[in-house]
């Protein structure tokens, strides 16, 4: 299983390096399936709970989603005290 997982995650790092003539959407759902499958992929590995297996997705997919627009705008969120935050070059 693990030979299996790191051929998919290679393979994947492969084909988000081909993603440079993308639109700034196509970005943001490359990023979003590429977490995902990463997500999936680690909570599969860490547990057999389908719970977490699918929080694990979800988590993954929205990291991806975000990471991908942040590079694009080049400007990350920042936690600050309490509920707030700030938006300010990455």
């Amino acid at each position: 299983m693990r030979r299996l997982s790191l051929a998919f995650t290679c393979t994947a790092m492969l084909a988000v390096s081909a993603c440079e003539n993308l639109t700034r959407e196509e970005r943001v759902v490359v990023g979003g399936l590429t977490g995902a499958a990463v997500g999936l992929i680690t909570a599969r590995e860490l547990t057999d709970d389908d719970d977490w297996v699918i929080i694990g997705t979800l988590t993954g997919a929205a990291a991806g989603a975000l990471i991908a627009r942040n590079r694009d705008t080049g400007r990350c969120a920042y936690a600050t005290r309490g509920s707030g935050y700030r938006v300010a070059p990455c």
